[in-house]
Protein backbone atom coordinates (compact mmCIF):
# COMPACT_ATOMS: atom_id res chain seq x y z
CA UNK A 1 0.00 0.00 0.00
CA UNK A 2 3.01 2.32 0.11
CA UNK A 3 2.51 2.81 3.85
CA UNK A 4 5.24 4.77 5.60
CA UNK A 5 6.05 5.59 9.20
CA UNK A 6 5.24 3.69 12.37
CA UNK A 7 2.30 1.74 10.90
CA UNK A 8 4.67 0.11 8.40
CA UNK A 9 7.10 -1.11 11.05
CA UNK A 10 7.01 -4.50 12.71
CA UNK A 11 6.46 -2.85 16.07
CA UNK A 12 3.62 -0.61 14.90
CA UNK A 13 1.72 -3.02 12.67
CA UNK A 14 -0.97 -5.51 13.68
CA UNK A 15 -0.57 -7.46 10.43
CA UNK A 16 2.57 -8.89 8.89
CA UNK A 17 2.76 -9.96 5.26
CA UNK A 18 5.41 -12.66 4.89
CA UNK A 19 6.65 -13.07 1.30
CA UNK A 20 7.81 -16.57 0.33
CA UNK A 21 8.94 -16.50 -3.34
CA UNK A 22 9.10 -20.26 -3.82
CA UNK A 23 7.82 -22.42 -6.67
CA UNK A 24 10.23 -25.36 -6.69
CA UNK A 25 7.39 -27.93 -6.68
CA UNK A 26 5.50 -26.43 -9.63
CA UNK A 27 4.26 -29.15 -11.98
CA UNK A 28 2.81 -27.10 -14.86
CA UNK A 29 3.54 -23.40 -15.45
CA UNK A 30 6.21 -21.95 -13.15
CA UNK A 31 6.54 -18.33 -12.03
CA UNK A 32 4.56 -18.13 -8.78
CA UNK A 33 7.80 -17.16 -7.05
CA UNK A 34 7.26 -13.69 -8.52
CA UNK A 35 3.83 -13.34 -6.90
CA UNK A 36 4.72 -11.72 -3.56
CA UNK A 37 6.52 -8.87 -5.29
CA UNK A 38 3.71 -8.46 -7.84
CA UNK A 39 1.05 -8.38 -5.11
CA UNK A 40 2.92 -5.77 -3.09
CA UNK A 41 3.50 -3.63 -6.19
CA UNK A 42 -0.16 -3.86 -7.25
CA UNK A 43 -1.27 -2.89 -3.74
CA UNK A 44 0.18 0.57 -4.33
CA UNK A 45 -2.51 1.18 -6.93
CA UNK A 46 -5.66 0.14 -5.06
CA UNK A 47 -7.86 2.54 -3.12
CA UNK A 48 -7.04 2.77 0.58
CA UNK A 49 -10.66 3.28 1.60
CA UNK A 50 -12.88 0.18 1.57
CA UNK A 51 -16.46 1.07 0.67
CA UNK A 52 -17.89 -2.12 2.19
CA UNK A 53 -16.14 -1.86 5.54
CA UNK A 54 -16.29 1.96 5.47
CA UNK A 55 -12.75 2.48 6.66
CA UNK A 56 -9.15 2.65 5.54
CA UNK A 57 -8.00 -0.85 6.40
CA UNK A 58 -4.30 0.02 6.31
CA UNK A 59 -4.61 2.04 9.49
CA UNK A 60 -4.35 -1.19 11.45
CA UNK A 61 -0.69 -1.18 10.39
CA UNK A 62 0.72 -3.52 7.75
CA UNK A 63 4.36 -4.57 7.79
CA UNK A 64 5.99 -6.43 4.90
CA UNK A 65 8.59 -8.74 6.39
CA UNK A 66 11.80 -9.92 4.77
CA UNK A 67 11.39 -12.76 2.32
CA UNK A 68 11.82 -16.36 3.45
CA UNK A 69 14.35 -17.92 1.10
CA UNK A 70 15.91 -21.37 0.93
CA UNK A 71 18.70 -21.21 -1.67
CA UNK A 72 18.66 -24.93 -2.42
CA UNK A 73 14.96 -24.93 -3.31
CA UNK A 74 14.52 -27.82 -0.85
CA UNK A 75 10.78 -27.98 -0.16
CA UNK A 76 11.14 -29.64 3.26
CA UNK A 77 13.68 -27.01 4.33
CA UNK A 78 11.36 -24.30 3.02
CA UNK A 79 8.44 -25.67 5.05
CA UNK A 80 10.53 -25.62 8.23
CA UNK A 81 11.88 -22.15 7.54
CA UNK A 82 8.36 -20.79 7.07
CA UNK A 83 7.13 -22.57 10.20
CA UNK A 84 9.95 -21.06 12.24
CA UNK A 85 9.47 -17.53 10.96
CA UNK A 86 5.69 -17.57 11.33
CA UNK A 87 6.04 -18.93 14.87
CA UNK A 88 8.32 -16.01 15.75
CA UNK A 89 5.83 -13.50 14.40
CA UNK A 90 2.88 -15.14 16.17
CA UNK A 91 4.83 -14.94 19.43
CA UNK A 92 4.85 -11.17 18.89
CA UNK A 93 1.03 -11.18 18.69
CA UNK A 94 0.90 -10.37 14.98
CA UNK A 95 -1.61 -11.64 12.45
CA UNK A 96 0.48 -13.25 9.72
CA UNK A 97 -0.61 -13.54 6.10
CA UNK A 98 1.90 -15.52 4.06
CA UNK A 99 2.28 -14.66 0.39
CA UNK A 100 3.36 -17.52 -1.89
CA UNK A 101 4.77 -18.81 -4.09
CA UNK A 102 3.40 -22.22 -4.75
CA UNK A 103 0.98 -23.76 -2.29
CA UNK A 104 3.70 -25.65 -0.40
CA UNK A 105 4.39 -22.49 1.60
CA UNK A 106 1.04 -23.00 3.35
CA UNK A 107 2.26 -26.16 5.08
CA UNK A 108 4.83 -24.44 7.26
CA UNK A 109 2.54 -21.50 8.00
CA UNK A 110 -0.37 -23.75 8.99
CA UNK A 111 1.90 -25.86 11.20
CA UNK A 112 2.97 -22.77 13.10
CA UNK A 113 -0.64 -21.73 13.65
CA UNK A 114 -1.67 -25.24 14.69
CA UNK A 115 1.06 -25.26 17.33
CA UNK A 116 -0.27 -22.03 18.76
CA UNK A 117 -3.99 -22.85 18.41
CA UNK A 118 -4.80 -26.45 19.38
CA UNK A 119 -7.91 -27.74 17.63
CA UNK A 120 -7.29 -25.48 14.64
CA UNK A 121 -9.54 -25.74 11.57
CA UNK A 122 -8.17 -24.97 8.12
CA UNK A 123 -10.42 -23.54 5.41
CA UNK A 124 -8.87 -24.45 2.06
CA UNK A 125 -10.18 -22.54 -0.96
CA UNK A 126 -8.71 -24.38 -3.91
CA UNK A 127 -9.62 -25.94 -7.25
CA UNK A 128 -7.65 -29.07 -6.37
CA UNK A 129 -7.93 -31.66 -3.63
CA UNK A 130 -4.11 -31.64 -3.08
CA UNK A 131 -4.49 -34.96 -1.24
CA UNK A 132 -1.65 -37.04 -2.69
CA UNK A 133 0.75 -38.41 -0.12
CA UNK A 134 3.65 -37.81 -2.49
CA UNK A 135 3.98 -36.32 -5.97
CA UNK A 136 7.00 -36.29 -8.24
CA UNK A 137 8.99 -37.84 -5.42
CA UNK A 138 8.14 -35.25 -2.76
CA UNK A 139 5.67 -35.29 0.13
CA UNK A 140 5.86 -31.49 0.05
CA UNK A 141 4.68 -30.97 -3.51
CA UNK A 142 1.90 -28.46 -4.04
CA UNK A 143 -0.23 -31.52 -4.89
CA UNK A 144 0.22 -32.82 -1.32
CA UNK A 145 -0.64 -29.70 0.64
CA UNK A 146 -4.03 -30.83 1.98
CA UNK A 147 -2.59 -34.24 2.95
CA UNK A 148 0.04 -32.48 5.07
CA UNK A 149 -2.53 -30.08 6.54
CA UNK A 150 -4.66 -33.02 7.70
CA UNK A 151 -1.72 -34.09 9.86
CA UNK A 152 -2.03 -30.98 12.04
CA UNK A 153 -5.60 -29.67 11.71
CA UNK A 154 -9.17 -30.35 10.71
CA UNK A 155 -9.78 -29.41 7.09
CA UNK A 156 -12.73 -27.97 5.18
CA UNK A 157 -12.24 -27.71 1.40
CA UNK A 158 -14.23 -25.27 -0.74
CA UNK A 159 -14.39 -24.85 -4.50
CA UNK A 160 -12.85 -28.24 -5.27
CA UNK A 161 -13.31 -29.50 -8.83
CA UNK A 162 -10.24 -31.63 -9.47
CA UNK A 163 -9.09 -34.56 -7.33
CA UNK A 164 -6.84 -37.56 -7.85
CA UNK A 165 -8.09 -41.13 -7.48
CA UNK A 166 -5.86 -41.39 -4.42
CA UNK A 167 -7.40 -38.29 -2.94
CA UNK A 168 -10.95 -39.42 -3.70
CA UNK A 169 -10.26 -42.72 -1.97
CA UNK A 170 -8.90 -40.94 1.08
CA UNK A 171 -11.98 -38.76 1.30
CA UNK A 172 -14.26 -41.81 1.16
CA UNK A 173 -12.30 -43.58 3.90
CA UNK A 174 -12.41 -40.49 6.10
CA UNK A 175 -16.09 -39.85 5.44
CA UNK A 176 -15.32 -36.35 4.21
CA UNK A 177 -16.63 -34.47 1.24
CA UNK A 178 -15.41 -31.12 -0.05
CA UNK A 179 -17.78 -28.35 -0.96
CA UNK A 180 -17.57 -29.22 -4.64
CA UNK A 181 -17.66 -26.30 -7.05
CA UNK A 182 -20.51 -27.96 -8.96
CA UNK A 183 -22.62 -27.99 -5.78
CA UNK A 184 -21.85 -24.34 -5.08
CA UNK A 185 -22.83 -23.42 -8.65
CA UNK A 186 -26.22 -25.08 -8.28
CA UNK A 187 -26.99 -23.58 -4.87
CA UNK A 188 -28.51 -20.18 -5.49
CA UNK A 189 -29.36 -19.16 -1.92
CA UNK A 190 -25.90 -19.23 -0.34
CA UNK A 191 -26.93 -21.86 2.23
CA UNK A 192 -23.71 -23.74 1.49
CA UNK A 193 -21.77 -20.95 3.21
CA UNK A 194 -23.62 -21.54 6.47
CA UNK A 195 -22.71 -25.22 6.20
CA UNK A 196 -19.06 -24.34 5.64
CA UNK A 197 -19.04 -22.30 8.83
CA UNK A 198 -20.79 -25.07 10.78
CA UNK A 199 -17.95 -27.46 9.94
CA UNK A 200 -15.26 -25.10 11.20
CA UNK A 201 -14.02 -25.01 14.78
CA UNK A 202 -13.62 -21.83 16.86
CA UNK A 203 -10.15 -20.98 15.46
CA UNK A 204 -9.64 -20.95 11.71
CA UNK A 205 -6.67 -20.64 9.38
CA UNK A 206 -7.48 -19.77 5.75
CA UNK A 207 -5.31 -21.13 2.96
CA UNK A 208 -6.27 -19.58 -0.36
CA UNK A 209 -5.02 -20.96 -3.66
CA UNK A 210 -6.09 -18.43 -6.28
CA UNK A 211 -7.00 -21.23 -8.69
CA UNK A 212 -10.03 -21.69 -6.44
CA UNK A 213 -11.38 -18.66 -8.28
CA UNK A 214 -12.91 -19.05 -11.72
CA UNK A 215 -10.32 -18.51 -14.48
CA UNK A 216 -12.60 -15.89 -16.02
CA UNK A 217 -11.43 -13.59 -13.21
CA UNK A 218 -8.15 -15.34 -12.32
CA UNK A 219 -6.47 -16.74 -15.43
CA UNK A 220 -3.00 -15.96 -14.04
CA UNK A 221 -2.31 -19.17 -12.16
CA UNK A 222 -0.18 -22.20 -12.95
CA UNK A 223 -2.89 -24.88 -12.84
CA UNK A 224 -6.24 -23.30 -13.78
CA UNK A 225 -9.50 -25.24 -13.69
CA UNK A 226 -12.85 -24.11 -15.13
CA UNK A 227 -15.86 -23.56 -12.92
CA UNK A 228 -14.49 -21.80 -9.85
CA UNK A 229 -15.73 -19.27 -7.31
CA UNK A 230 -16.74 -15.74 -8.24
CA UNK A 231 -15.50 -12.59 -6.57
CA UNK A 232 -18.64 -11.85 -4.54
CA UNK A 233 -19.14 -15.49 -3.53
CA UNK A 234 -15.58 -15.46 -2.21
CA UNK A 235 -15.94 -12.24 -0.25
CA UNK A 236 -19.29 -13.24 1.21
CA UNK A 237 -17.82 -16.54 2.42
CA UNK A 238 -14.72 -14.96 3.95
CA UNK A 239 -16.70 -12.29 5.75
CA UNK A 240 -19.21 -14.80 7.10
CA UNK A 241 -16.40 -17.01 8.41
CA UNK A 242 -14.75 -13.99 10.04
CA UNK A 243 -18.00 -12.97 11.72
CA UNK A 244 -18.77 -16.43 13.11
CA UNK A 245 -15.29 -17.74 13.86
CA UNK A 246 -11.92 -16.36 14.92
CA UNK A 247 -9.61 -16.30 11.91
CA UNK A 248 -6.07 -16.46 13.27
CA UNK A 249 -4.04 -16.33 10.05
CA UNK A 250 -4.01 -16.93 6.33
CA UNK A 251 -2.00 -17.37 3.17
CA UNK A 252 -2.52 -16.54 -0.51
CA UNK A 253 -0.72 -18.70 -3.06
CA UNK A 254 -0.32 -19.69 -6.71
CA UNK A 255 -0.67 -16.33 -8.44
CA UNK A 256 1.38 -16.48 -11.63
CA UNK A 257 2.16 -12.88 -12.64
CA UNK A 258 1.65 -12.71 -16.40
CA UNK A 259 2.30 -9.94 -18.91
CA UNK A 260 -0.97 -8.40 -19.99
CA UNK A 261 -2.87 -9.77 -16.98
CA UNK A 262 -2.04 -7.12 -14.41
CA UNK A 263 -5.71 -7.20 -13.32
CA UNK A 264 -4.94 -10.53 -11.63
CA UNK A 265 -2.16 -8.94 -9.56
CA UNK A 266 -4.63 -6.24 -8.53
CA UNK A 267 -7.28 -8.84 -7.69
CA UNK A 268 -4.81 -10.69 -5.45
CA UNK A 269 -3.75 -7.47 -3.73
CA UNK A 270 -7.36 -6.42 -3.20
CA UNK A 271 -8.20 -9.88 -1.85
CA UNK A 272 -5.38 -9.70 0.70
CA UNK A 273 -6.56 -6.22 1.71
CA UNK A 274 -10.11 -7.52 2.13
CA UNK A 275 -8.90 -10.46 4.19
CA UNK A 276 -7.07 -8.12 6.54
CA UNK A 277 -10.18 -6.00 6.98
CA UNK A 278 -12.47 -8.97 7.54
CA UNK A 279 -10.22 -10.93 9.85
CA UNK A 280 -9.25 -8.06 12.13
CA UNK A 281 -12.67 -6.42 12.35
CA UNK A 282 -15.42 -8.15 10.34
Amino acid sequence: MGIEGELATLRGARVVLLPVPHDATTSFHAGARRAPEAICEASRHIEEYDEELEREIWRCGIHVAEQVLVPSGDASALVEAVRTRVSELLASSKMVITLGGDHTVAVGAARAHAERHPGLSVLQIDAHGDLRDSYQGSPYSHACVARRLLEVADLVQVGTRSVSAEGAGLLRRMGREPFWARRIASCGDGSWMEEVVSRLGPSVYVTFDVDGLDPSIMPATGTPEPGGLGWWQTLNLLRLVARRRRVVGADLCELLPTEGLHSCDVLAARLVYKMIGYFLDP
